[in-house]
């Protein structure tokens, strides 16, 4: 007995300082206020239960156990089954096992700059905004504004021609309001738009503005360049569009198919609107989706290398047998495989289920301090409540009692589940 004490005696001391001692000093602590002075009794937990910030964290865990337990352990199960199918498995583990050698603060990190706002610094808008201008997104030039004098007038945000035009008309916008440097680079030298034919109307438009102070102003020529990619309307009496077409390189444009008029030439507000910048992912609205997406694409190789070990132990006889038996693929899965998985799935989906329930890295890094709010969760305000602001520690500790309440029943479903595969 003695030795068997000597032996169990550093066990238990850590235990008790590590787990056994935060535990009843956080339940001790949750009675008290800020200070640590007056008793509250459970007045700690009323506040925490009419907080905003209390359900919103509540809100996010049940989406968190909704949806990522789930989500890893079914990509898991995947991943797990074609490695057994393709030749390059081992680079296929490598590839979904990877994310696990990076730490969770890095890994927020990363996808905190992959969902950047600006285009310029995130990679998702930066797609976003590629296919957008791939596929029929004109260019956009803010402030952009027509030139006095010359023959146009602002309605709306819109750049209207002053004068009803016919088939066969010219109708030149000669815009200012921007910097040349503003300009595509695929902008070219503005020229005059040849005379068009007479079931046509056609144009220039170009930045009528030249470094220096140089050029005649409401004329093309002097350097003075096209304005590529803006959307040419014709409209006729009623406002409706007849006709459209898009600047070239040189800024001219030319609408085809038009009866003889008369047609009002239109610049519409779209052209000078900001250019589409992507979505606001670190937005309060999905902010929380990318985090859970973070989540996931770092916890699928631990569900797959987990389940992968559960195949890789499994009696294949009994597949064979029931393909002899002439079962298909999806029958041996669905009767076979799955069933004789279960306990590794079932000790898969609850480790996460715990995980995710005391999720904090993550949510901390990625979102912005202005989405934080809405993407908290219990461990995270529990640190906000205690050390991020709060500095009330007593109501910190009812929060972590509160998460010692939601994980504990978990946790010893799992330690029955390790002892029944024990005694087996």
């Amino acid at each position: 007995m003695w030795a068997a004490a000597a032996f169990l005696a550093p066990a238990l001391v850590l235990l008790g300082v590590l787990v056994a001692y935060p535990v009843i000093y956080s339940l001790w602590r949750s009675l008290y206020d800020a200070a640590g002075t007056n008793f509250l009794g459970l007045g700690n937990y009323a506040t925490m239960f009419t907080d905003p910030a209390t359900f919103t964290a509540i809100r996010n865990n049940v989406i968190w156990v909704a949806v990522v337990p789930v989500t890893v352990t079914i990509l898991g199960l995947i991943f797990a089954v074609l490695m057994e199918r393709i030749k390059w498995s081992i680079a296929f583990k490598l590839i979904v096992f990877m994310p696990m050698a990076i730490s969770m603060v890095a890994a927020g990190v990363i996808f905190r700059t992959a969902f950047q706002e600006n285009p310029q610094l995130g990679a998702a808008n930066a797609t976003l905004v590629g296919i957008h201008d791939a596929f029929g997104g004109g260019a956009a030039y803010p402030n952009a504004r027509p030139r006095e004098d010359t023959g146009t007038t602002v309605k709306g945000g819109a750049v209207f021609s002053d004068e009803a035009l016919s088939a066969g008309s010219v109708q030149d916008f000669a815009l200012i309001g921007i910097a040349p440097d503003a300009l595509p680079t695929s902008a070219t030298a503005a020229v005059t738009a040849p005379t068009p034919a007479d079931d046509a109307i056609g144009g220039t438009v170009w930045l009528d503005f030249v470094k220096g102070g140089l050029g005649t102003p409401g004329q093309v020529g002097d350097g003075k360049k096209g304005m590529p990619g803006i959307e040419v309307v014709a409209q006729d009496v009623s406002g409706k569009v007849i006709g459209s077409a898009r600047t070239a390189n040189d800024g001219t444009y030319l609408i085809t198919g038009l009866s003889t008029g008369p047609y009002s030439m239109v610049l519409p507000a779209s052209n000078f609107s900001a250019p589409y910048q992507g979505i606001s992912w670190l937005g309060p609205t999905l902010v929380t989706a990318v985090v859970i997406l973070s989540y996931i694409w770092i916890w699928a190789g631990f569900a797959m290398v987990m389940i992968a070990s559960g195949l890789s132990a499994m009696d294949r006889s009994l597949q064979d047998a029931a393909r002899m038996d002439g079962a298909n693929e999806w029958q041996v899965f669905r009767r076979i495989t799955a069933p004789l998985l279960s306990p590794v799935l079932i000790v898969v989906f609850i480790t996460l289920i715990v995980n995710v329930l005391k999720i904090f890295d993550l949510v901390y890094v990625i979102p912005p301090p202005s989405s934080l709010p809405a993407a908290t969760v219990i461990a995270v305000q529990m640190w906000t409540v205690s050390f991020g602001g709060g500095n009330n520690q007593g109501l910190g500790s009812a929060l972590s009692v509160l998460l010692l309440v939601l994980v504990l029943p978990f946790m010893i479903i799992n330690v029955r589940r390790f002892r029944m595969d024990r005694e087996r």
